[in-house]
């Protein structure tokens, strides 16, 4: 394991990196500002379930799979690019709803659909598989040459990223649950849906164009 000075850095880089803007973030703050802070963080939620998925997954070597194998990594870029285009149109489409409707919709806040968004922000992290690599090039930065159990430090350190980043998804799940009660934001949620759903095919367009890893492209 890295020392305290190696471990503090390595958390305040996951800080930084969580505070960045992308389809995770965008997840939660739009839940957040359609539903509330409940379903802003149940978002947050699933995307850390998601994020334990590709943490295992790249300790018993699927990431590494992933990262040198063309097939398998397009199989998952399309299939997760089709997922956040699915999710940006259907927010495009969608219709205005008045601010009373929002209101009931947001204090609703039924199991069910609390469900429903945990599980959609459990997809839209898993069918990334952009997270994957990124797990297979940032953690074995702070794992010590020479350490004995690679793959039980990169779990470690993969679980210490992940709850970190809790912390970081609830502040964006409170913020954005704070605007919507803003007057001005409930008129125009509608159109901050569609601005929502065009971020999401944005997102998934660049996603279903992303190249592979060198590695793959070289045949390794």
């Amino acid at each position: 394991m890295p020392d305290l000075p190696h471990l503090l850095a390595f958390i305040a880089a996951g800080w930084l990196l969580n505070l960045t803007p992308g389809p995770d973030v965008l997840y939660v703050v739009t839940n957040s500002l359609r539903s509330g802070v409940r379903a802003g963080i149940m978002a947050g939620l699933g995307i850390t379930a998601g994020c334990f998925v590709h943490i295992f997954a790249a300790a018993v070597g699927v990431g590494t799979l992933m990262a040198t194998s063309a097939a398998a990594f397009t199989v998952l870029k399309y299939i997760g690019a089709a997922y956040l285009l699915y999710l940006g149109v259907r927010m495009v489409l969608s219709r205005a709803q008045p601010p009373a409707d929002l209101r009931a919709e947001a204090a609703a806040g039924a199991e069910r659909s609390l469900k429903a968004i945990f599980l959609g922000g459990f997809w839209t992290n898993v069918l990334n598989p952009k997270v994957a690599l990124f797990f297979l090039a940032f953690v074995p930065q702070f794992i010590a040459p020479g350490a004995g159990n690679t793959a039980l430090y990169f779990v470690l350190l993969g679980v210490l990223f992940n709850v970190n980043a809790i912390p970081v998804n609830v502040g964006w799940a409170v913020a954005a649950g704070w605007m919507a009660r803003r007057g001005a934001v409930q008129k125009g949620m509608h159109w901050l849906d569609r601005a929502a759903g065009v971020l999401f095919i944005g997102f998934g367009l660049k996603l279903a164009f992303t190249d592979a890893p060198a590695a793959v492209r070289v045949g390794r």
